[in-house]
């Protein structure tokens, strides 16, 4: 059997889909955060999709999570060495996406 290759873009938007996660990780870009960090950086994202986000972009390599074991658990999540790949990527999509809200301003309403 044929193995038919992915379109490197849907490769993309399969790691980095869903509403959450460019959010995540442009909040890791700066520094390590844990959890509770996460949840008031992003106050509209649920515990369930913020949890499911998470475990998703941990299991593509994106990024780690790191266990303290103090009692209660210390949690702390960060960009992975291969997910600062990304930060290139993330950076001309918010130029981007600058320049297009910009753009959208300038339109005339409808």
């Amino acid at each position: 059997m044929i193995h038919q290759r992915e379109c490197p873009i849907e490769t993309v938007i399969h790691v980095l889909g869903g509403k959450w996660k460019p959010t995540i990780l442009w909040n890791l870009v700066e520094s390590t955060k844990r959890y509770s960090d996460l949840e008031k950086l992003i106050p509209d994202v649920s515990q369930k999709m913020l949890t499911q986000h998470l475990r998703d972009l941990e299991q593509e390599g994106v990024i780690q999570r790191t266990v303290y074991p103090t009692v209660p658990p210390k949690v702390e999540y960060s960009l992975s060495e291969y997910g600062r790949t990304l930060v290139p990527v993330a950076e001309i999509m918010c130029a981007w996406g600058e320049k297009h809200n910009e753009r959208k301003q300038k339109e005339p309403a409808s």
